[in-house]
């Protein structure tokens, strides 16, 4: 009996052990995995917090996520057919699952330590850009609301272990600036007056401005790795080739001229920013490169149109009356660049997200994101 009892007792430990080890070699193979993903933005990276706004910029209708597999081809509020740029991020660099809307219900509790996504459709840098939509949360306000997750992290973890997670095992991501411009400086007659007193460069200047405070209160709350989007090419998204009647491979030069503009002191922002707040990274997301490549030759990607929305109606790229339930869609999705008149599609984000990850100095430095994870 004695000899039973040690044998099972034996056993039993042997039996702790294997599940300790097999937990142990778990926790090894997640060793290489981002802790915890937090993203700010505008359209191009919401996961649905404008569908607990009253807002005019919403896609909780479908057509939109016919693609997205998560939830079953349901809309999300994602300003897209499937994942957004981020979602792919998130899943490359191993995060577990796709970060919850801030102002979602179910974003409470230990599900925020894989991440938020504070983005909103029609957000920009500046606090007035986006007003024609009545509501959205501009950039100044996710920062706000980062500083309230930072705190739930901190009763989570503790002080010292929550800003060590932080620190070294979250990524910041910031893809917003387009709207600055589209839904702000370039709006016909509600911009008037802006355009008029203030030049190009004052009214760069100031977005520059804020980012650099908004990015140094991330800093502050101990973020230290970001990747930081410029601004793509605008001016040839299908919505300003249809309002300004363009030819299929033209391009507004004021819109584009303006994102180029911006993104030279992005640029030279984040190298500033690399050597002057220590411990921190800062990569660039050189998007208007990338998707002018892909714009130019999306043949060779398997694109069959880089100029006409695959969801939307009005001009001669389907590019003036957003996505929505009564809208125009096209019959195969993975041939167009763009999804509706302002937005990629799914196809257009997986070859974005993938050139971030694992690309070259040509569209992501001085790192890219795996590199980024891994430091």
């Amino acid at each position: 009996m004695l000899a039973m009892t040690i044998k099972c007792h034996n056993t039993l430990a042997l039996l702790i052990f294997i599940i300790s080890l097999s937990f142990y070699e778990n926790d090894v193979a997640k060793g290489d995995n981002l802790g915890a993903s937090f993203i700010f933005g505008d359209s191009l990276v919401d996961a649905g917090n404008n569908n607990y706004l009253s807002t005019l910029s919403k896609a909780n209708s479908p057509p939109n996520g016919i693609d997205f597999k998560a939830s079953g081809g349901n809309p999300t509020g994602r300003f897209t057919n499937g994942r957004t740029i981020s979602d792919i991020v998130g899943e490359e660099l191993g995060v577990p699952n796709f970060a919850p809307p801030y102002l979602a219900p179910n974003a409470t509790g230990k599900v925020i330590l894989n991440g938020v996504n504070y983005a909103s459709g029609g957000a920009g840098i500046l606090n007035a850009t986006g007003s024609l939509f009545v509501n959205r949360l501009g950039m100044d306000i996710q920062v706000d609301y980062f500083n309230i997750t930072r705190k739930q992290i901190d009763k989570l973890l503790g002080s010292a272990n929550a800003r060590e997670y932080i620190m070294n095992k979250s990524m910041f991501s910031i893809t917003i600036g387009s709207n600055d411009f589209l839904n702000n400086y370039l709006i016909p007659l509600l911009s008037t007056g802006t355009r008029v007193s203030e030049s190009p460069d004052a009214f760069i200047n100031d977005m520059i401005s804020h980012l650099r405070a908004q990015l140094t209160r991330l800093y502050e709350m101990d973020g230290r790795r970001f990747v930081v989007a410029n601004v793509g090419p605008i001016g040839c998204i299908p919505y300003e080739r249809s309002i300004n009647q363009l030819k299929e491979n033209d391009c507004d030069d004021l819109a584009d001229n303006l994102a180029t503009q911006y993104n030279a002191q992005l640029k030279d922002l984040l190298s500033q920013l690399n050597d002057n707040l220590h411990g921190a990274t800062f990569v660039l997301a050189n998007v208007y490169d990338l998707v002018s490549e892909i714009i130019s030759n999306y043949a060779k990607y398997g694109f069959r149109t880089a100029s006409t929305a695959c969801c939307g109606d009005g001009g001669e790229y389907a590019g003036i009356i957003p996505c929505g339930p009564i809208s125009t869609l096209c019959s195969d999705r993975y041939k167009h660049v763009f999804w509706d008149p302002y937005h990629p599609s799914e196809a257009t984000n997986i070859i974005l997200a993938k050139q971030l990850v694992d690309g070259d100095k040509t569209y992501v430095s001085p790192i890219n994101l795996r590199q980024l994870r891994d430091l």
